[in-house]
């Protein structure tokens, strides 16, 4: 009797003060990839979501002890249907929100009257304006910004003294948005693009690119890296190894920024990697990693807080006492002044991982993860003011 007294004892000592059902809602519109010359790089089906799924997963593991359940609520849009629309049931539901969808769709969810006191998560855009002028304060990043890539990219520049540094531009406005983004971090760090070209051929370069490659490239004369914008993946990866001059490419192929990548392992991240590949079938990629990362920082600001309201979580997810470990080597966390996660960005190759910014040297009166994108006195976001 004694034992049985103490297991009840020590059971309703561990027995949760408060049970929640948290529901969380994922709103994907489906889009029609540009066409490219090769098909080589055609999202999978689930992209995004299989990171949801485990985020949903690795909470309810938690959620066990704390009396917290979790639920994944999908919604997915066919490509011309209007995302505000579909999105009207789903905030009835809930007012926790994943929204997988360009920059102009996430807007148009977060504008909704029914989204003014929800928490938006945006999980698949990383156009740099969704963080300044297009800012919003129920809506929180945990995709990297392009200016959090290209500045990863600028500070290993630097760091190997490249300073020659070309650039060729394609013509889909997601090339044009990186390629601008690489000129400001250039310019942050004290270097410049040198000469630039735009690609604008449509034919097949497969059959050609050992002898147009090179043509191609010849005036750029002497450099130390080619800059490529290519972020549709459409003719960069011809580029290697058919420049006139054998010289690195770095950019949207050959050394590339990214939030997330499956030569990262270390900081424990081949044990994330490998649950994910249990789950999927296929590797991590960088829309799935901040589906987890945006489900796992809604469990942990539950657990933290114990509410679910998004008033609160948004309160501590923006507060001095949050942390999610990230399987990145530092703790990630939010800026205040715009809503964007820190995390580090990995420069890798498609078979191992180069360096992680921010880099040794570049340092910061606060933290070095905000040499990474826009700092607070930079940023045009008045939304987070108050």
């Amino acid at each position: 009797m004694k034992f049985r007294s103490l297991a009840v004892s020590l059971a309703l000592l561990a027995a949760p003060a408060w049970a929640q059902d948290l529901t969380i809602g994922y709103l994907r519109l489906q889009e029609t990839p540009p066409p490219t010359v090769s098909d080589l790089d055609l999202p999978p089906p689930d992209l995004g979501i299989a990171g949801a799924r485990l985020g949903i997963e690795d909470n309810a593991t938690t959620g066990r002890f704390t009396g917290q359940t979790y639920a994944l609520d999908l919604v997915d849009i066919a490509p011309g249907e209007d995302i505000a629309t579909a999105a009207g049931p789903l905030l009835e539901r809930t007012d926790l929100l994943l929204v997988d969808a360009p920059a102009d769709g996430l807007l148009s969810v977060t504008d909704l009257p029914a989204a003014a006191d929800a928490l938006v998560f945006n999980v698949a855009a990383p156009d740099n304006r969704l963080r300044e002028d297009d800012c919003r304060a129920n809506m929180l990043h945990a995709l990297p910004s392009t200016a959090m890539r290209t500045d990863a990219l600028a500070q290993f520049l630097v760091l190997r003294r490249w300073d020659e540094l070309p650039m060729v531009t394609g013509g889909d406005p997601a090339d044009q948005a990186f390629a601008a983004s690489i000129e400001q971090s250039l310019g942050k760090f004290g270097l410049r693009v040198g000469d630039r070209k735009d690609w604008r051929y449509d034919t097949d370069i497969r059959r050609a690119a050992t002898t147009e490659m090179p043509l191609f490239t010849q005036e750029f004369g002497r450099y130390d890296a080619l800059i490529v914008a290519d972020e549709i993946h459409d003719f960069a990866r011809y580029m290697l190894y058919n420049t006139w001059e054998p010289r690195p490419i770095v950019g949207s192929e050959g050394l590339v920024p990214t939030g997330w990548h499956p030569v990262v392992e270390q900081w424990g991240a081949r044990q994330l990697q490998n649950r994910f590949l249990e789950i999927a079938g296929r590797a991590m990629q960088p829309r799935d990693y901040a589906a987890w990362a945006a489900i796992r920082t809604l469990g942990e600001a539950a657990t933290r807080t114990g509410s679910a309201e998004p008033e609160a979580l948004r309160d501590y997810i923006l507060g001095p006492d949050f942390e999610l470990g990230g399987f990145l080597g530092r703790p990630l966390s939010f800026r205040t002044w715009n809503g964007q996660m820190r995390q580090p960005i990995p420069l890798v190759h498609p078979r191992g991982l180069v360096a992680q910014a921010p880099l040794d040297g570049f340092l910061h009166p606060v933290t070095e993860l905000d040499t990474l994108g826009r700092d607070a006195p930079e940023s045009q976001c008045t939304a987070f003011a108050d």
